[in-house]
């Protein structure tokens, strides 16, 4: 119905409109996604059949984005860190590759927190990320870029990693959808940092976008042959689904309790499903919840099967440079000399302390097998979990450093290998956007796609900012 070169052209107006409000682009090749349109007008004039062609091409045409932490040839490859800022990609992460292979043309990369670990995407080489409901609060991190552009409608689907909730957070406090698969399906290579040692487990690349639908032939795309795994061409009957509900952690005393607004919603979700499918949701109260960080935190810094340490954040902040000292570097930030962030910082001073008390950080890693066996037993082959996404709307800017451990409700299903939908529901009181995540069985991502696909036909999905 339109010309590729006229939807690369919108779209790559609509980023210089949105990018001076939001920063979320922090680099573009929009003339080389220009030339690539071109092509694809090309090829569809002069190529085969139609079948043929959205066969070996699903995204023929279609503008992505991708995160700054991944390899996107002649693209910056920094994830911020000022002594990479001259880093250029030479080649592509895999995902990134499986995309280009399919059609897909990338217009840019987008920005994310300091070496991806922390959930403000603000660093000292791009700058801070802008919410497009409301410039003063976050974006989320590390994936926010992703979250913020594909918000403010400048592009169709964003590439995202998620170790603690890089996909989840922004996905949410930007009101649109996201993907965490199950882990070891999607390639991880080819973005920095990448994870090593026992990590491998926990970081998960997956697809952002703004409608549900895009989700699942996205996934697939990524997958490449580890799509297999997952059931996607099973047929999903939602009346047979086992729905069950948890609306908070338990009261962890790391954690903000639930809002009021996200509790509602999740509510309402309970109330439509019930209605609408004639089912029952079951109310949990999962006791080691309550523990989410720090079996988190204790997980991600316990030795692989080999007895292969986890890697140091503060070795990551040197990047093969020189050591990095937190203690010497708050100091300088304190004068206004550092080139780190605020939260790279306090993460490099924390970092020592969860080995101080090794038989507890042993007690916790036994704990959370624990709740991995009981989570796959509660939701089983046909089951899915409603939690909440995060316990408070997006926050302002900084204020996260007061909560930094709110990020545990997303961050416990990456220890436990479990595929999680970040599904959004409309919008507070405040215009600032609503969600939910959607938990399944390990390689049951099929569940969680098509509840999503569902929810958004019942609640609206994504509201474009401005809108209200």
């Amino acid at each position: 119905q339109v010309a590729c070169i006229e939807v690369v052209e919108a779209y790559v107006e609509r980023i210089k409109e949105v990018n001076p409000l939001i920063n979320a682009v922090v680099k573009d090749r929009f003339e080389e996604a220009l030339r690539e349109a071109r092509q694809v007008d090309k090829l569809l004039l002069e190529g085969p059949g139609d079948d043929c062609l959205e066969e070996k091409f699903p995204l023929l045409g279609v503008p992505i984005t991708v995160k700054e932490a991944f390899s996107l040839y002649g693209m910056p490859n920094t994830s911020g860190l000022v002594n990479r800022r001259n880093v250029i990609a030479t080649s592509d992460a895999t995902v990134v590759s499986r995309l280009k292979q399919a059609g897909a043309i990338p217009l840019g990369v987008t920005n994310c927190s300091e070496l991806c670990m922390w959930y403000e995407s603000s660093n000292r080489v791009y700058g801070r990320t802008n919410n497009p409901y409301d410039l003063q609060r976050i974006v989320g991190g590390s994936s926010g870029g992703e979250g913020s552009v594909l918000a403010a409608a400048g592009s169709v689907i964003g590439v995202g990693s998620d170790i603690g909730g890089s996909i989840r957070m922004p996905a949410f406090f930007n009101g649109v959808f996201g993907h965490k698969p199950t882990t070891g399906v999607v390639p991880n290579d080819g973005q920095f940092p990448n994870a090593h040692g026992v990590r491998t487990s926990y970081l998960c690349t997956g697809p952002m976008c703004r409608y549900a639908e895009d989700l699942e032939p996205v996934l697939r795309v990524m997958a490449g042959p580890g799509v297999s795994k997952l059931k996607l061409n099973e047929k999903v009957s939602l009346e047979k689904i086992k729905f069950h509900c948890m609306d908070h952690d338990g009261g962890s005393i790391f954690v903000s309790p639930v809002d009021k607004e996200i509790l509602q919603a999740q509510k309402k979700v309970v109330e439509h499903l019930e209605s609408d499918l004639g089912i029952q949701v079951q109310r949990v109260a999962i006791h080691k919840m309550k523990y989410s960080f720090q079996i988190w935190s204790a997980m991600m810094s316990s030795k692989d099967s080999k007895g292969q340490e986890a890697e140091r954040f503060t070795d990551l902040l040197g990047d093969h440079g020189k050591p990095v000292w937190p203690l010497w570097e708050l100091m300088k930030w304190l004068m206004g000399m550092s080139s780190h962030t605020l939260p790279a910082i306090a993460l490099g001073l924390t970092e020592k302390l969860v080995n101080l008390n090794l038989s507890g950080k042993a007690k916790l890693v036994s704990m959370g097998k624990s709740l991995q066996e009981e989570m796959e037993a509660l939701l089983g082959p046909d089951g899915v979990l409603l939690y909440p996404s995060h316990p408070t709307i997006a926050p302002k800017h900084h204020s996260p450093i007061c909560m930094p451990f709110n990020f545990a409700y997303t961050a416990i299903f990456n220890v436990l290998g479990l595929p999680v939908t970040q599904c959004p529901l409309g919008l507070s009181s405040e215009g600032l956007p609503l969600g939910i995540q959607l938990v399944a069985a390990a390689y049951n991502d099929h569940l969680t796609l098509a509840v999503a696909r569902y929810l958004e036909k019942a609640f609206g999905g994504w509201v474009l900012p401005g809108k209200v």
